[in-house]
């Protein structure tokens, strides 16, 4: 009987995840958030100034990002750097799907443009 409760526990653990998953790409903050991460680590005070918002909204997005299990973090003294993290299969695929189709969006155009001028 144990190894059933096991069973559908692992199974609502990964039910949960998925959830997580789709919530995550929900947002379109956490989108464009994403899509400047998609070629390189990338620092917080650059997702700042290119997102022109506060630093706890980006850190709150970044956060639920790296809960999704989407984004992994480095710290280096004061500053944190953010990077896509290496999915599974069918998630990995849905993911560069998402940001190709994204990479035709005016605004995340006018983010990597943007991206590419800023330092902080």
């Amino acid at each position: 009987m144990e190894l059933v409760f096991i069973s559908v526990n692992t199974y609502m653990f990964r039910v949960r995840d998925l959830a997580l998953f789709y919530a995550a790409l929900s947002d379109e903050t956490r989108l464009r958030l994403l899509s400047l991460m998609q070629r390189r680590e990338i620092c917080v005070c650059y997702l700042q100034e290119v997102l022109k918002t506060n630093q706890p909204k980006i850190s709150r997005h970044l956060a639920y990002l790296r809960k999704a299990g989407l984004v992994e973090a480095r710290r280096d003294g004061k500053w944190a750097h953010y990077r896509l993290k290496k999915l599974d299969g069918d998630l990995e695929k849905i993911l560069s799907q998402t940001l190709a189709r994204l990479r035709r969006e005016t605004q995340v155009a006018n983010d990597i443009q943007r991206l590419k001028r800023v330092g902080c």
